[in-house]
């Protein structure tokens, strides 16, 4: 579906698509009114359809991008692989993270009385937990 003919119209619909709700996307396109206006607008066929057609575009590329990194480490990890095999476990790393697959990160930190303290990093948390030294 083509841009929509009337620019406020077309201007709601992006909003919409980007996230917005009917009220602030009726507002952003210039409009002055209440929720019920806005709500009527977003169920006109049009306008629903060009909503779509903006989302799915947007989820391409997305999409698109997403595997192009991929596909950009992949080749930086095997061009380095024998010549400088760090950044070829740097790229691998990176994949790793981008498709939520890697190991945890563990470290031994001393402690003010010289005990380790081990420190587990993951994404979502930081665990700090003291270690047992005396078996």
């Amino acid at each position: 579906m083509p841009v929509l003919k009337n620019a406020k119209h077309e201007a709601f619909a992006q909003a919409l698509a980007r996230g917005k709700t009917a009220t602030e996307a009726y507002t952003d396109a210039g409009y002055s009114g209440d929720r019920t206006a806005a709500s009527r607008l977003s169920t006109n066929v049009n306008v629903a359809k060009r909503v779509e057609e903006i989302r799915t575009r947007l989820s391409e590329k997305a999409e698109w991008s997403s595997a192009a990194r991929l596909r950009m480490l992949g080749i930086i990890a095997k061009r380095n692989l024998l010549k400088d095999p760090r950044s070829s476990i740097a790229a691998i790393a990176e994949a790793n993270k981008m498709q939520g697959s890697h190991a945890v990160v563990r470290h031994q930190i001393g402690g003010i009385t010289d005990n380790p303290i081990e420190v587990v990093h993951t994404i979502e948390r930081r665990i700090v937990r003291p270690t047992d030294t005396n078996g």
